[in-house]
């Protein structure tokens, strides 16, 4: 970029930055080979003629907005099939190596009907066909020759999967499973490119044989003609109408009408139904689960990515903003300058960091229990699958919270779609509710905590996330070193939980049915599975970042520590009423924190351009007149203003037919 197109105030801003930028994109990448794979590939992409739209897609209709983005999604999985180096390898590795690609988004920033077709369905493939059923079905949608969905949610349940309706009955006589959908609210409800794109859908049903209900199951079903795209007998499907955002996925409602299918289309790698309607089991019920538990963690990555994107965006415009006199006489200052601003501004980045790195952490714990389930052992799985809630619980939160804080932190120019950060919120805050909404899941950590508790009092091993509440140590003096608050904040953990615990029993004392007590304490063990989720996040990315400073250099160790000392410091002050209720901390040390996270403020702020620009991603992805690289946030915002339709013609025709009749009383 040239120098008299960037803004000098951003030039200004990066000229300060005191480490290696591409440095640091090369460790965000996980190794400069999958940054230069990821370049490349955003330069194929970008470059395709017709991808990137001209007339911005707000001032389009529902329905043209979804047949501009099918158009665009063909035209982005040619180049991806043409391209995309990691196209054939194994899901998981290529999860993993692609972490950080957000080339789609410049393509899709409403996201994309296709996104379940390689999130989920090839996932659920991998997850629960037997190998003779993947060698068919993942060959056929690997080559797009097939578009797929998931299909689990319903009109009436969604995260209590027990409570699904969509019923597979066998009929041994003809080994054909009787897809049928029962009520109203036994209709599947969201999938995305369920109404008008897929013609395959992985679908979780209740298997019936002979009367006898054996659990969800998953069927490969196919929905639309190959051909003319029709639906077929029995099948009927639509869309679910506008949203919040996802307004280009093409969520749909699916139901059946005894809808037959062939015996061999019961996906069968964990659980059989044999011709003659034999039950074969799966070695554990929980393997069932595994698709979900994945997207969970994938779901911890993305909205990382969000923030990061929001982060970026809010970040350069603050450099670019001027606004108010801080001291009479003086220029305008940038708003970037003023802590309140670094206050919203840099936790995003440092929590953007903190689940970047704890995300990879969680993969690896992750690749352990695939090995262990290959061998048969499944006593790791459990712990995967609380890892997973909480972690995405904690991360779609927080990251949806600061999403809205970058927002709110650009003023009423944020409050432009240009800006695209109502578009993030919009995306980002759904993470919230779908693969299982929050206070759901916290639940489901907190059971698993209350079991542990029990283990612990009766001095049994507990899992390695967990084995913390085994430690029975009372606090000591409070330590603010970093190592000092992961401890404090165990033991916070520890002790929310021995109280919830306590009020749960003391409910069932009282005579309360177990249920009922559960129910009543719900408040307080949601509070205390959040509070297990912290401290793991604290420890997970204070190891991560010690682990990789070893290959870094001084400068990029420095800054990195302390982006993870302003997150320890953030959240103790965040925290502090659980801090002061059972730990050690002080008055005196409230105040020596609160402090010590100013100067952290004022340590980092050099370095908050040369931050953002780190994560490395493109003017096209971030979609923001606010954010572009070269910071010219004026003249972006006038010529995204003039692509309005109504800008077209000086006089639009409601002033004649409309406003001029009722001004002159002739309406």
């Amino acid at each position: 970029m040239s120098a008299n197109t960037e803004n000098e105030d951003l030039r200004k801003e990066r000229a300060k930055c005191n480490f290696n930028i591409e440095e640091l994109t090369y460790l965000l990448d996980d190794g400069y080979e999958n940054t230069k794979r990821r370049r490349y590939l955003e330069n194929k992409v970008l470059s395709t003629e017709g991808l990137l739209d001209e007339i911005p897609e707000e001032y389009l209709s529902h329905k043209e907005k979804y047949e501009n983005v099918i158009r665009k999604c063909v035209k982005l999985n040619r180049v991806l099939l043409k391209y995309d180096e990691l196209r054939d390898k194994p899901m998981d590795e290529k999860i993993k190596a692609s972490l950080r690609d957000t080339v789609s988004l410049a393509v899709t920033k409403d996201n994309s009907p296709m996104m379940l077709h390689a999130g989920m369905f090839l996932m659920a493939i991998e997850g629960h066909a037997n190998e003779k059923q993947q060698e068919y079905w993942l060959k056929r949608g690997r080559n797009m020759e097939i578009i797929g969905t998931y299909a689990q949610t319903e009109l009436g349940h969604g995260t209590f999967l027990r409570g699904l309706e969509l019923r597979a009955t066998y009929d041994e006589k003809t080994e054909q499973f009787i897809l049928h959908s029962p009520t109203l609210t036994s209709y599947k409800w969201w999938p995305g490119g369920l109404a008008h794109t897929a013609n395959y859908a992985i679908v979780m049903a209740q298997l019936y044989i002979k009367d006898k209900c054996y659990g969800m199951q998953p069927f490969m079903v196919q929905l639309r003609d190959e051909e003319t795209h029709m639906p077929l007998p029995g099948i009927k499907i639509g869309e679910i109408g506008p949203k919040l955002g996802f307004n280009t996925v093409n969520n749909g409602f699916l139901g059946f009408e005894n809808v037959r299918i062939p015996r061999d289309r019961m996906l069968m790698k964990n659980a059989q139904v044999l011709k003659d309607g034999t039950f074969i089991a799966s070695p554990s019920s929980k393997l069932a689960y595994s698709t979900m538990v994945n997207v969970r963690v994938m779901i911890v990555n993305t909205v990382s990515k969000y923030l990061s994107s929001a982060a970026t965006i809010a970040v350069r415009y603050a450099a670019v903003r001027r606004q108010s006199q801080m001291k009479p006489g003086e220029p305008e200052p940038q708003i970037l300058d003023y802590v309140t601003q670094q206050h919203k501004l840099m936790i995003a980045i440092a929590t953007s960091h903190a689940y970047h790195f704890t995300v990879r952490w969680l993969y690896n714990v992750s690749d352990a229990v695939k090995e262990n389930l290959l061998k048969g052992q499944l006593d790791t799985l459990p712990e995967l699958h609380v890892l997973a809630c909480a972690m995405k619980v904690l991360s779609s939160s927080e990251c949806t919270s600061l999403v809205e804080v970058c927002r709110r932190a650009c003023g009423g120019h944020g409050y432009m779609l240009s800006s695209n950060l109502p578009q993030l919120y919009g995306v980002c805050t759904a993470t919230m509710t779908y693969e299982g909404e929050n206070t759901v899941l916290l639940l489901q950590v907190a059971r698993s905590l209350v079991k542990a508790w029990d283990r612990a009092t009766k001095g049994q091993p507990l899992s390695p996330s967990m084995s913390y509440i085994s430690n029975k140590t009372s606090a000591a003096k409070w330590d603010s070193s970093l190592d000092g608050i992961v401890r404090n904040f165990q033991i916070v953990s520890r002790s929310k939980l021995a109280s919830s615990v306590a009020s749960f029993e003391q409910y069932l004392k009282s005579g309360l049915s177990y249920e009922d007590a559960w129910n009543k304490a719900s408040v307080q063990l949601t509070a205390a599975a959040e509070a297990h989720g912290r401290a793991i996040v604290l420890s997970i990315y204070k190891q991560q970042i010690e682990k990789l400073a070893r290959n870094m250099s001084s400068p990029l160790r420095d800054v990195l520590h302390q982006l993870l000392e302003l997150y320890m410091v953030y959240w103790t002050l965040e925290k502090v009423g659980d801090l002061l209720l059972y730990t050690q901390i002080s008055e005196k040390d409230v105040k020596a924190l609160q402090r010590r996270y100013e100067d952290l403020l004022e340590i980092l702020r050099p370095n908050a351009v040369g931050l953002v620009d780190a994560f490395d991603i493109r003017d096209e992805v971030l979609c923001s007149t606010l954010g572009s690289y070269d910071g010219r946030v004026y003249e972006r915002l006038m010529e995204e203003a003039m692509k309005s339709p109504l800008n077209k013609e000086p006089v639009n025709e409601t002033f004649h037919k409309y406003l001029k009749p009722f001004m002159r009383g002739k309406l």
